[in-house]
């Protein structure tokens, strides 16, 4: 749940206007972030999950922009509810995980752990997620140092397991967090106050986290949206991506456990918070 409904109301869309790719943030829903992506060199433009067609068609009407690629990170109805109805109106091709290709709507390029994607000049590689749904994946485009995580990974947070497991979910923090540390995340939700609240429950000692749950807090109170967010901030102030932190470990109780224990204990905490 949003702590605010209406997080970017008041907050311009476009994220970035500038570099080899640029991104458009599109609200949607009461807490949904959709991004826009259009290739600089080429034009090419796709879009992230939209649960919704009418913002992303606004947005894109607004911009004059057509609609190549629909790109899927997982099949939960506020990532793909206006998958069909964008592909019909733009003609553009949709792409997803393989292993989801059952609950993946109008399908057409169907992808798997580190297979590539291109949009336009423009080259991602898919990393294989699962933990939040059994076939999660997320895009990383290393040379416009973007990554899109759908509910993977939030702000100091990440998504409730409902179809995988801690050990898949420690699996995916632990390889994504090699990713460069300017890397930008560009995650679904605006969680993250709320996110920033529970951490500091299971990190209270965590000086950047501190730091950061202000910053945060700041951005809330004037109504600006928190996403997207550096990389390196997660490295050092997401408990879930930390789960290896003997400091985190102590705090609940698990002090020597493996991290998918810790993990799958702060995750159970995070449940009920």
């Amino acid at each position: 749940m949003s702590v605010d409904p209406t997080p970017s109301d008041r907050e311009p869309a476009d994220v970035r206007t500038a570099g080899p790719l640029q991104i458009v943030r599109v609200p949607a829903f009461r807490d949904n972030y959709l991004w826009l992506l259009r290739c600089a060199a080429t034009g090419t433009t796709g879009v992230v999950d939209p649960g919704d067609a009418e913002p992303v068609r606004a947005a894109l009407a607004a911009r004059g922009w057509g609609l190549d690629w629909i790109l899927v990170t997982h099949h939960h109805w506020d990532h793909v509810g206006g998958v069909l109805e964008l592909k019909q109106s733009h003609g553009a091709r949709v792409v997803g995980a393989a292993a989801d290709a059952d609950r993946v709507p109008g399908l057409d390029v169907a992808v798997a752990q580190d297979d590539g994607f291109t949009l336009g000049a423009q080259q991602a590689t898919v990393h294989f997620v699962p933990g939040h749904t059994r076939a999660h994946i997320a895009y990383h485009f290393a040379d416009a140092r973007a990554l899109f995580v759908g509910d993977t990974i939030f702000a100091m947070g990440c998504g409730r397991l409902f179809e995988g497991t801690p050990a898949q979910l420690w699996d995916a923090m632990a390889r994504l967090r090699q990713l460069p540390g300017d890397t930008e995340v560009f995650c679904a939700h605006e969680y993250t106050l709320s996110n920033a609240r529970f951490a500091r429950t299971v990190d209270p000692d965590n000086a950047a986290l501190a730091a950061r749950a202000a910053d945060v807090q700041a951005a809330r109170d004037a109504g600006r949206a928190t996403v997207p967010f550096r990389l390196s901030a997660e490295q050092a102030t997401n408990p879930f991506m930390r789960a290896d932190d003997p400091a985190i470990a102590r705090q609940v109780g698990l002090a020597g456990a493996p991290p998918v224990q810790v993990l799958g204990e702060v995750r159970a905490r995070k449940d009920a918070f």
